[in-house]
């Protein structure tokens, strides 16, 4: 495929006609009219439909525009960067990181990055629903505990464990009786797995309060109402202070949280740099380190 012709097929479709794609770079409108037609030609594909006063993708046009452009600007920035010296980063960085961490860090971060590259339009989206980076047009996202993915590639760059904490007040149960939980989902009683200085042990729990999001879970814990899971990191400080207590750590998995990106792609500059600078906010990758961005 010729790359000049997908070049300028792209900045037409982009511009969204050969005459505002001519006006806005000072190429020859009859130039890009022959490179895109050639392309046609190459491809045995019609890109566009054309009107007397209208140009519109066809959809296989529109499909090739959404798979091309990204990697036509990354190049496109590569040879920049490389011009440059590799010193000056510009571009948009698109980022989907979950609720929670979004919530207690990722402010500082992406201001942190912002001021340290002034250039880059790094935009971050807020949602703990599986994405398609390919799609939706994500450079980067951030997910906890993620399922095997042969598509993306990436790196664990944060690591949390689950614990049960509850207000001093709150009796811890025994003898067969529940304690009040607070939970992310309403339901019956329930039986938590712990792991104590003591060894192993099970805590019943019956839920008095469902709630969906770990901010407010931390929140009604702290007012007494009862225990509940959460990240250590976010209540770090509470565990320092003595406004909660700790019941014992969930028996299971750690959590991490892994930055992934597509491995179909080139590492980008852009991304690049944003992995670095959260290894630098995370040079360790404990959950202190989380927490030291958390308020009290």
């Amino acid at each position: 495929m010729d790359l000049l012709a997908l070049a300028d097929f792209n900045l037409v479709a982009r511009h969204g006609g050969f005459g505002k794609a001519a006006r806005a770079t000072g190429r020859p409108k009859a130039t890009l009219s022959r490179r895109v037609g050639e392309l046609e030609s190459s491809l045995d594909l019609r890109l566009f439909e054309r009107g007397a006063r209208s140009l519109k993708l066809t959809e296989e046009g529109r499909a090739l525009f959404e798979r091309t452009g990204a990697l036509l600007a990354e190049l496109d920035e590569t040879a920049s960067a490389i011009a440059s010296g590799g010193q000056r980063l510009k571009g948009r960085l698109r980022i989907s990181a979950p609720l929670l961490f979004s919530q207690t860090a990722m402010g500082r971060i992406a201001a942190g990055f912002a001021l340290k590259y002034p250039e880059v339009r790094l935009e971050v989206t807020t949602e703990d629903r599986p994405v398609d980076m390919i799609e939706e047009g994500y450079d980067l996202v951030i997910r906890v505990n993620p399922d095997p993915d042969e598509s993306l590639v990436g790196r664990a760059f944060l690591r949390d464990r689950l614990v049960v904490v509850a207000s001093p007040d709150l009796p811890r149960a025994s003898g067969g009786l529940a304690a009040p939980g607070v939970a992310r989902w309403a339901g019956d009683r329930q039986t938590w797995h712990v792991k104590t200085q003591g060894g192993r042990s099970t805590i019943a729990i019956e839920p008095v309060l469902a709630l969906s999001m770990l901010v407010m879970v931390r929140d009604a814990v702290r007012a007494g109402v009862g225990a509940a899971r959460l990240p250590i990191s976010l209540v770090a400080h509470d565990l320092a202070d003595g406004t909660l207590v700790l019941w014992g750590d969930i028996d299971g998995p750690e959590i991490a949280l892994w930055a992934l990106y597509p491995s179909r792609r080139l590492l980008s500059a852009r991304v690049s740099a944003f992995l670095n600078f959260l290894k630098q906010a995370f040079p360790n990758g404990t959950p202190d380190e989380l927490a030291a961005y958390i308020g009290r």
